[in-house]
């Protein structure tokens, strides 16, 4: 893990080739994103990535509730795709993307049966007052780090079949 106050930069391997890794990521999001970091939490109905250019990064909750916390500015499966990270210091949701960060994810093959996942999270200046603590925050073991374990975790359930 490196961090500065523009970027945060972490990297994990997971027991999975590069198409299976990147598809746990993207469209099995909802399997392994932790609840608790939902605005919904245990009354989240779904979250997910849309599988696209522009697709909406967004959760579902109770009653209708739906909040857009990104965009996809790039899909390139196996290998990479990047969103906007539409939520501000202090989880609060930024719609206009001119107020967003960015997330990076490269997924590299490491043989047949292995990927090292590359998560760069980066332009935490956008964010505005507050941002430096936000990178700082997001680099700490609440933030990626713990995420990023929660992802590996269920990586490790898959390969155990």
């Amino acid at each position: 893990m490196t961090a500065s106050t523009h970027a945060t930069v972490h990297e994990i391997e997971v027991p999975l080739s590069r198409n299976r890794a990147f598809q746990l990521f993207t469209e099995h999001f909802a399997a392994w994103w932790p609840k608790e970091y939902t605005w919904s939490q245990s009354a989240l109905k779904h979250i997910g990535i849309e599988p696209r250019m522009d697709g909406r990064c967004t959760e579902e909750g109770p009653h209708g509730f739906q909040v857009d916390w990104g965009r996809v500015l790039a899909w390139e499966p196996p290998g990479r795709v990047t969103v906007t990270w539409q939520i501000g210091p202090g989880r609060v949701p930024q719609p206009d993307p001119a107020n967003a960060s960015r997330v990076d994810l490269r997924f590299i093959a490491k043989g047949r049966d292995a990927t090292r996942l590359v998560l760069e999270h980066g332009d935490f200046h956008h964010h505005g007052e507050g941002a430096e603590a936000y990178c700082k925050t997001m680099a700490s073991e609440y933030g990626w780090p713990f995420i990023l374990e929660r992802y590996r975790e269920m990586a490790l359930r898959l390969d155990a079949f």
